[in-house]
């Protein structure tokens, strides 16, 4: 019997998932930059110092963003019981807590050294994954993350001053950020198998709540009635700046978990390294703030470390199927025929598994 030995069904169905893979991280690229010039527009020209109040606003939009996608019909929740309900809680605990020890860090470490510290979410992504999900990856994987923790390094290279507290805490936020972002990758490829939206649905006002919560304890809503009271502070405008900050906060979020669904989550790490630098090239151009050598030096390797990480999984990904494909097709079959017969769609099932572990929200000010 013969073998059609044409990878057109293969490459017709990969193609499209690969270019729909591109314009994700694009747009999640787009919308954590422009959130991220966003904030510091806010804190720096508003005066509006209250982190925890805007992650009430980027949840809240959150909230407001996904139930007005299930009123119009963009995606129907799925029913849950007891046990997901809890998993979802323990999510959005994450969540805050990521956030909450990344505050606290920052302010026993310098800016600097905690950038440095946080570059390391790769690495903890593939000490997790390898230990608890039993992934493996290639050397050339491992290599390709160097440049890109080395060029976060340099590109921050300034005053790395911090306490032994400070140094813990951050280490734990960093820790936390990995585990988020593994648990964002399977709770949507896992068993759940969540939309991006309804996951975004299940967390946002849980989160939402626990911010309101963080805020009044650490006394930042007592000093927002007080902000909000003198004269001119609180204005049509900075209303207005609120309200698209959460539009984007809502768009960051739903294309970040689409994006870790789509991908995996040591791409979504790589990719939040390779988006701090670009924030600082952006934050030169715009806000006129002079950088090193050493910077420059480290905008420049680690963009390249994203460009050589970005090269060496598509190789690795486009070159699992075509492998699976040559050894089916020429496997002997215990019973002695001389060819086995490649089911039509059995390479198209592989890719489709392969694309649903490739690329984290990481919440928008963690």
């Amino acid at each position: 019997m013969g073998v059609d030995s044409s990878p057109s069904h293969a490459t017709t169905k990969s193609e499209p998932c690969l270019y729909a893979t591109w314009l994700t991280l694009g747009v999640y690229f787009t919308f954590n930059l422009a959130l991220t010039l966003y904030n510091k527009l806010i804190f720096s020209s508003f005066h509006f110092h209250f982190p925890w109040t805007l992650t009430t606003v980027h949840t809240l939009f959150g909230t407001i963003g996904c139930y007005l996608c299930v009123l119009t019909g963009i995606f129907v929740p799925a029913p849950l019981g007891r046990r997901e309900k809890m998993v979802m809680l323990a999510f959005s605990v994450l969540y805050t807590v990521n956030i909450a020890i990344s505050n606290v860090s920052l302010n026993l470490v310098t800016v600097p050294f905690h950038q440095v510290v946080r570059s390391t979410v790769p690495l903890f992504t593939v000490v997790l994954s390898t230990i608890f999900l039993s992934k493996s990856y290639s050397r050339a994987i491992y290599i390709s993350l160097l440049p890109i923790v080395c060029g976060v390094i340099f590109a921050t290279s300034a005053d790395y001053t911090f306490t032994t507290l400070g140094l813990v805490l951050t280490l734990l936020g960093t820790l936390l950020a990995a585990i988020k972002t593994i648990t964002t990758n399977v709770v949507q490829v896992g068993p759940l198998k969540l939309h991006p939206l309804d996951l975004l649905l299940r967390m946002s006002p849980l989160a939402c709540a626990q911010t309101v919560l963080w805020a009044c304890v650490t006394g930042e809503a007592t000093e927002l009635r007080m902000w909000a009271g003198e004269p001119g502070n609180l204005d049509g405008r900075i209303v207005l700046a609120l309200v698209v900050n959460g539009c984007l906060a809502f768009g960051l979020n739903v294309t970040s978990f689409v994006a870790n669904k789509q991908t995996s989550a040591l791409t979504m790490c790589v990719a939040g390294n390779v988006k701090q630098v670009l924030s600082i090239v952006l934050s030169v151009v715009i806000f006129r703030l002079a950088i090193t050598t050493t910077n420059a030096a480290g905008i420049m390797i680690t963009l390249l470390g994203g460009i050589w990480y970005t090269v060496v999984e598509y190789r690795e990904k486009t070159a699992a199927p075509a492998v699976a494909v040559t050894s089916a097709m020429f496997e002997l079959e215990p019973s002695g025929s001389t060819e086995r017969l490649l089911e039509e769609g059995q390479v198209v099932g592989d890719q489709d598994q392969d694309d649903s572990e490739i690329i984290q929200m990481i919440s928008p000010t963690a």
